[in-house]
This record gives C-alpha cells, sequence and structure tokens, in this order.
C-alpha cells in the first residue's frame, strides 16, 4: 500500500528522501497535474539549490489575465466563479516573470496555443515531439517521479485509485516500469471532483508509491468555459460534418470547430433536409456536390480521440456515436472540459460509462499495438484536426511560426494524418480559417509557401475553410493549387493564382471558377443566418457557464476589441454609444460591467463603447 500524507509539505520531503535530490519529475498533460505536490517540490527547490528539479510536462493551465478595464471587470467576476479555489502552479508564474530559480527547469512538449510565445525560457525549452514519443522521451530524460491527480474508490474495504483525465502517458511509463525500461515513483494527490474513469485507468493502490489525500489539498478542477462558435467555424464544422460516413471512426482535436462538427452532426442525423438547406446555402455554386454525405446515423460513429471534450457526450446522447468497439463506443487518452463535463462523466451509471474509455496515447494515436484490431475497428475514419495555416500545394501549419516561435505543439496531429495514410477509407480533414486579423487588415491564411511546416505536403489530404472542402489527395500539384485557390478567401485569390504562376506551378491562363469567387464573410453570415435564428446552430450548443447577460456582451466585447485595431471605426462607435441611449437589456450588460453608472470621463467613455458596440452585435 502506498503512504499516506496529508500535507504536501511532508510528501515532497519523502520524495526528496526515496529519489534523491535530482529530481526529473513527469507531469500529466493539461487537467491531470497535483498543484499541490508540485507547487511543495518547487518551493522545496527554492529553498534548497543544492536540489536539481526538472519539470516535465505539456499543456500548462493558467487562470484568464485580463488586459484592460473592460476585461478585467467582464473576467473577474467568471474566474471567481469558475476558478476560484483553484492553486495557481508556482512554477509558471515564475516562468512567465523569467524569475526561475537556476536549479529548476520546465520542459513542455505542448503549450496552451499562444500563450507562451513571447517567454523566452518556455521557448527555449521546448521540446518539439509527437505526443506519442513524450513517454520515450521522458524515459530518456531520466524520469524518476511521475505525480498525477487521481480519483479515489473504495471496492471491498480498499482503496483504488484512477488516472481519470490522463492515461495519456501514464500508462505508456507504468508499462516501461513492469518491462524494466523505467525506474520512478508514482504519486498520487486525490481529487473529488475528478470522474472515476474504469478500464485501463483503473489502479490498484499498489502502483503508487505515495498519495496526498486530504480535504485541505481538495480543489475545484480547472474548467474552462466554452466559447461561443462564431459563423466561420460554424461554417467550417459543417463542411466536415458533410464528409463523416454513417458507420465510420470520428477523431476530432483541440479547438472550437470540434464543437461546431459535432452540431452539424447532431443537425444532420436529426433532420436532413435542414442539413441539406443549410449546405445549399453554403457550398458555392448549384448546391451541395453529390459526394456529400447528408443521411442520419443509423450505424452511428465510433469515437477514438487523443482528446474527450463534452462535445463527444452530445454525440452520444444524440445516439450519433454508438457503434461499439468491444463494447466501447468511444476512446481517449486525455480530457478537459467545463464543469458541466466532468459532471457528466462523474454521474454517469456504471454501464454508461463502461462505453467510455480512457487509454494510453499509444493506443489512440497510433495504429501498432493490436494492429489487426484498430485496423477493424477504425473503418471510414475522418481525423478532425486544426490548423494555423496552410501553403497553396498543401502542407499544414499548426504548431509554430516560421522565425521558430513555438504557438503550441505538434501533440496528435502527425500521428493521426499518417492513420488516415494507413488506413483504408479513411481521411485526413485539417481545418483552416481561410483569414485572420492582423492589426487593422486582415491576412489570408492559405499561403504560397511558408518557412515552417507540420504537415509535408506529400501528405495532403482534405483541407477546409469556411468557403468549402479541397479534396487534394493524390492530385498533382496544380489541381491541388487550384481546388486550395477555391477555398481561399476571394480577396486574396488573385495575388495567390499570381504567385503560383510565377513559380510555374499554374497554366498562365487559369481562371478561378466564377462559383468561388465570391468567399468573403459576408456571404458566410448569411448562408448560416436562417439556420441561426431557426436555434439550429445556436453560439453554445452544449451549454453554457457564462450568465445570459454575459453570453449578451461577449460578442459586443469581440466586436469592440476588433475595432480597437482601426481608429475610424473606434471613433464611430464612440459617437453613436454618446448620441444613442441603451435599452433596458443594454442597461443590465453595462450595470454587470460597473458602466451603469459612470463616475469618471474614463468610464463615461468605455459606457458610450460598449453600449454601441451592443447594438451593432444584435445588428440595431
Amino acid at each position: 500500500m502506498p503512504k499516506l500524507f496529508s500535507d504536501p509539505e511532508a510528501i515532497a520531503e519523502d520524495i526528496i528522501r526515496d529519489v534523491g535530490t535530482n529530481l526529473v519529475v513527469g507531469l500529466p498533460l493539461g487537467l491531470g497535474k497535483a498543484n499541490h505536490i508540485v507547487n511543495a517540490l518547487y518551493a522545496r527547490a527554492s529553498a534548497d539549490r543544492s536540489i536539481n528539479l526538472t519539470f516535465f510536462t505539456a499543456l500548462t493551465l493558467e487562470k484568464p489575465k485580463p488586459k484592460n478595464l473592460l476585461q478585467w471587470r467582464f473576467i473577474a467576476p467568471v474566474i471567481d466563479r469558475l476558478f476560484g479555489g483553484y492553486p495557481d502552479l508556482a512554477y509558471a508564474e515564475a516562468l512567465r516573470a523569467g524569475a526561475l530559480p537556476p536549479n529548476i527547469h520546465v520542459t513542455e512538449f505542448f503549450f496552451l496555443a499562444g500563450r507562451w510565445l513571447h517567454v523566452p525560457a518556455a521557448q527555449q525549452h521546448y521540446i518539439s515531439a509527437n505526443y506519442t514519443h513524450a513517454a520515450s522521451d521522458l524515459i530518456a530524460a531520466g524520469v524518476n517521479v511521475a505525480v498525477q491527480l487521481v480519483a479515489k474508490r473504495i471496492v471491498d474495504g480498499v482503496p483504488r485509485y484512477s488516472l481519470s483525465c490522463n492515461t495519456d502517458i501514464t500508462l505508456e511509463l507504468l508499462r516501461a516500469r513492469n518491462e524494466g525500461r523505467a525506474s520512478f515513483k508514482l504519486v498520487g494527490q486525490v481529487n473529488s471532483e475528478l470522474p472515476f474513469m474504469p478500464g485501463a485507468a483503473d489502479l490498484p493502490a499498489d502502483e503508487f508509491s505515495a498519495v496526498l489525500d486530504s480535504p485541505a489539498t481538495d480543489f475545484p478542477l480547472f474548467a474552462p468555459p466554452a466559447e461561443p462558435i462564431s459563423d466561420t467555424r460554424y461554417a467550417i464544422g459543417l463542411h466536415a460534418a458533410g464528409l463523416v460516413r454513417d458507420g465510420g471512426t470520428l477523431q476530432i482535436g483541440i479547438g472550437q470547430v470540434g464543437d461546431a462538427l459535432a452540431q452539424g452532426l447532431i443537425v444532420r442525423h436529426r433532420d436532413n433536409a435542414q442539413f441539406r438547406e443549410i449546405m445549399t446555402r453554403l457550398v458555392p455554386g448549384s448546391g451541395p456536390p453529390a459526394a456529400l454525405e447528408t443521411g442520419s446515423f443509423e450505424k452511428g460513429l465510433y469515437g477514438v480521440s487523443e482528446m474527450l471534450f463534452e462535445a463527444f457526450l452530445a454525440l452520444i446522447d444524440a445516439g450519433i456515436l454508438k457503434r461499439e468497439v468491444d463494447g466501447v463506443v468511444l476512446h481517449g487518452a486525455f480530457f478537459l472540459g467545463p464543469k458541466s463535463f466532468y459532471r457528466a462523466l462523474r454521474e454517469m451509471t456504471p454501464d454508461r460509462i463502461a462505453r467510455i474509455q480512457m487509454a494510453p496515447v499509444s493506443f489512440t494515436n497510433e495504429l501498432y499495438g493490436e494492429e489487426e484490431a484498430k485496423r477493424r475497428a477504425r473503418v471510414d475514419a475522418r481525423f478532425v484536426n486544426s490548423a494555423m495555416m496552410a501553403t497553396l500545394m498543401g502542407a499544414g501549419i499548426s504548431d509554430g511560426l516560421e522565425n521558430g516561435q513555438v504557438v503550441s505543439g505538434v501533440g496528435g496531429q502527425y500521428n493521426f494524418v499518417a492513420q488516415a495514410f494507413a488506413l483504408a477509407g479513411a481521411r485526413s480533414i485539417l481545418a483552416v480559417e481561410a483569414t485572420r486579423q492582423a492589426g487593422a487588415r486582415p491576412q489570408s491564411n492559405i499561403r504560397w509557401s511558408y518557412g515552417h511546416e507540420t504537415i509535408p505536403r506529400h501528405l495532403r489530404d482534405v483541407v477546409v475553410t469556411e468557403y468549402g472542402v479541397a479534396d487534394i489527395r493524390g492530385k498533382s500539384d496544380s489541381d491541388v493549387i487550384a481546388a486550395m485557390l477555391q477555398v481561399a478567401d476571394s480577396r486574396f485569390q488573385d495575388e495567390l493564382a499570381r504567385q503560383a504562376k510565377d513559380a510555374g506551378k499554374l497554366p498562365k491562363n487559369f481562371e478561378i471558377p466564377g462559383a468561388h469567387r465570391d468567399n468573403h464573410p459576408e456571404r458566410i453570415v448569411r448562408a448560416l443566418k436562417p439556420a441561426r435564428e431557426a436555434g439550429l446552430l445556436p453560439s453554445f450548443p452544449f451549454g453554457s457557464d457564462f450568465t445570459d447577460i454575459e453570453q449578451r456582451l461577449i460578442p459586443a466585447l469581440q466586436l469592440l476589441q476588433d475595432a480597437e485595431r482601426v481608429p475610424l471605426r473606434l471613433a464611430g462607435l464612440l459617437w453613436q454609444g454618446f448620441t444613442g441611449r441603451p435599452d433596458a437589456p443594454d442597461s443590465e450588460c453595462l450595470a454587470r460591467l460597473g458602466l451603469d453608472k459612470p463616475a469618471s470621463l474614463t468610464e463615461r467613455a468605455y459606457r458610450a463603447l460598449v453600449s454601441a458596440a451592443l447594438a451593432r452585435s444584435r445588428g440595431a
């Protein structure tokens, strides 16, 4: 049985006494970090420079940090409500401030997107690795401690511990330890909010050397609220939903496109006619292509995804995710989501939770190991992942910039793309927003070329933007370029085509078909408006931790943030706000931000800007 502790400082001392002063500590990706133990180890090493401490991890979670007065007034109550009591990770604060002691090192293989771009120490110690290779890298680095948040259950008077949200790398490490390829102490911290996941996640107590279990160190799980789904992301999700075959297999990567895809599948399953009507409006030309999948899911889908999130539960509830593989409809390697997601998992009946199994990342992301069984299970697989940019030649840019800065990480994307080529009938779908805002002007995310690639062009398959689907597997370079131009924003098509022609990759007389010459954001808004108004494509399809007033404020604050890049637009909002009068619902929103009774010139200006943004965001 493991040694039991109620004090994090005591368990940290026990770890140092057992392992020594050279600590290589593996921490799970995302949710599963045992914050109290991590902070106790950090404090101990900070006080004693003879201790060398290395944390090897990924996806360090931090509470949102507001950047201005409006953000502060909006987000501060949300932080208190959703993250109150969540203990900050001391190493993250020190790393961001450039204040890590010289004897403490933090190495990550996946960043929270964009959060560590301008932190040199984080950028310098980043390891570029596929998710499936992280365990091997950790073993090679000499891991001697693995610390993880766990759920606890008493069975026949004996405690059992579930790895719950993070079976991903921990199960890989335990297998290596059992095979004599690694030697480390597994240390757990019990959390009462963590769902007890069955199957491979369920471990006997003797797998652990020590466990921290005390009401004093219990804490609310990190629960990021769902973000509203924009028209752009809904369009991408709907296009992707038309590529999923009944009876097939589904993987969805990190990001809001996953929620949009899931809602698109639900609309398609529950009302074929409505789905076809939406797609008729959305697809350029005379209507949806014959290859579009629009039928309901009679056989159902099987899910195998490194990340589980709330949308997967909605797909189960809708009767879409129901094709069983050995009694399981959904395999995953880690999860993260809002409070309602964790609660739903905790409250599931035993027979229902048994159909959702957590597994090592090698199971979800790779074919080797039980390959024959995996091939039988993963029929007609659709692997849907997001990219920041794509080139006209079909390469994907998902994790970093051409100057070497890392935005997020490779994660499992390359693994899933490779699976799509290894499995019969499988397709890799990269979701890319056609443009992004860069200062006052939009920029194309479809590029002629880019100085960094995550997915090379020889693995090009399907690229989806809000403007359509580019099926580019097995196509010649000129055909690929032509297809990519059709899903690019029309404001950039001519210049992109010119670059391709100058390089001799397109015929000089090539012209983009007229049906694809209206690739503008306004067309997407018009195409989705009837479905939006009918409630088929809600901003929060799976519920929200934001209040009704906060949900009204979000699009207005986003509009205001966009306007900050264009001084004339900001001035127009200011004039509109000063000359208009807010109605009762808008007054509630202003009161939520403490702007109902402005006490200074600054507050009066903010009141005017928010009031105008509220009116414009609802089309008034």
